[in-house]
């Protein structure tokens, strides 16, 4: 949002944190698959596709706005370090991965975010959208 509204990218600490961020509809399935299973128990549906945070700010640069400032703010006490998910249970069993990259589903994100919240229509009319894990 901040690089959609024209603001610097927020990167806390020094932005090698960790994030795993997934596409909804990657989600959906590995829930479907785990819904009609026969399988009971905790699963991991997360994506396991880890980026930095200076990373993820990199590729929305690159994605939305290359003139985009990336402003460093202190981190906070609680921020994990590491997000990466197990997701070989999900794999093994459910037959289940993700399939849509950051790099894939970011675009789609922010056209979706654009219409929504601005009324553009020039970048289609996607209605997914993205969830972090």
């Amino acid at each position: 949002m901040q690089a959609l509204r024209k603001e610097p990218l927020t990167v806390y600490g020094d932005g090698k944190q960790t994030r795993s961020f997934q596409y909804v509809s990657d989600l959906v399935e590995g829930l479907m698959r785990l819904m009609e299973g026969e399988h009971i128990g905790p699963f991991n549906l997360g994506n396991p596709g880890e980026f930095t945070m200076l990373e993820l700010a990199e590729v929305v640069q690159e994605t939305i706005d290359p003139n985009a400032k990336i402003e460093f703010r202190p981190n906070t006490e609680d921020d994990p370090h590491k997000r990466k998910p197990d997701i070989s249970r999900a794999k093994e069993l459910l037959g289940w991965e993700p399939k849509v990259s950051l790099r894939k589903g970011l675009p789609l994100m922010v056209s979706d975010f654009r219409q929504r919240i601005f009324g553009d229509h020039k970048e289609g009319s996607n209605t997914n959208n993205a969830s972090s894990s």
